[in-house]
């Protein structure tokens, strides 16, 4: 029952979330209270991230990763990731007078990866199952996907002149791909990372290093090309790559969990 519970806990989290989501956007719309903006935005940007991220922890082989855990990575990931990344981008602006799309995947991806490398070098230092890493990093991931929307859908109030409509849009859009984006690359590679510190060799950094590649790449064509046909295909490889590696990782799991961890 337990492991029915876990493999589908993230349909109550949807429909719970979307409820609240509809039922403060309708007490917004027929109070004309500007009070209830932020709230629609915070649950319209976080929604489906969260949904996304019990998804995922839910079928990553083993409930294992604490909440506690989970939430620290969400916030701290998102708010320390989108300060860092903000702070870079804004200096090489500042110095450059431009940014290459690449430059800003870099900087973006290398900021998600904090509080992961934060938490496996304290907090998960005997049990470094790369499944763990892959949940964390999707929680780092939605915490700065759910905030990067909220600016987003902030900066649409704002430029439509209060048109709640405007947001909506914003929050649908944005909702509708998180998974495809941050989460997913941020999840990929803090798996990746979490198996090169379990046993360090030369392939497992091989395959790290490619994997940040790859995220950074997803990353910035994404940021360039801009297109519906685009965001699909970027999409498809990106859940697809994901989905994939969270099979290999549960197929793995009596391995990883037979061979002893470093101390």
């Amino acid at each position: 029952m337990a492991r029915v519970w876990r493999r589908w806990a993230w349909i109550p989290v949807l429909v719970i979330g979307l409820a609240l989501y509809l039922l403060v956007l309708r007490t917004m719309v027929e109070t004309k209270n500007p009070n209830f903006v932020p709230a629609t935005i915070l649950l319209g940007a976080a929604v489906v991230p969260a949904t996304f991220l019990t998804f995922v922890q839910g079928r990553s082989g083993r409930w294992q990763v604490p909440a506690v855990v989970l939430a620290a990575a969400a916030f701290l990931g998102g708010v320390l990731g989108v300060v860092v990344a903000g702070q870079l981008e804004y200096d090489a602006l500042r110095d450059l007078g431009g940014l290459p799309m690449v430059f800003v995947a870099i900087i973006e991806e290398s900021a998600k990866l904090i509080v992961p490398v934060v938490i496996l070098a304290l907090l998960w230092r005997r049990r470094r199952d790369p499944s763990d890493g892959l949940v964390i990093g999707v929680a780092s991931g939605m915490g700065f996907a759910a905030l990067e929307t909220m600016g987003y859908a902030f900066t649409a109030l704002l430029a439509s002149n209060g048109s709640i409509g405007a947001v909506e849009e914003t929050l649908f859009v944005r909702g509708l791909l998180a998974p495809a984006g941050h989460t997913a690359w941020t999840g990929l590679t803090c798996g990746a990372l979490f198996a090169l510190a379990a046993h360090p060799t030369g392939k497992r950094v091989l395959i790290f290093v490619g994997t940040f590649a790859g995220a950074v790449t997803l990353h910035a064509l994404w940021d360039s090309l801009g297109s519906v046909i685009a965001y699909v295909v970027l999409g498809a490889v990106s859940i697809g790559w994901l989905l994939l590696e969270m099979r290999r990782y549960r197929t793995l799991a009596a391995h990883w969990s037979a061979v002893p961890q470093p101390a």
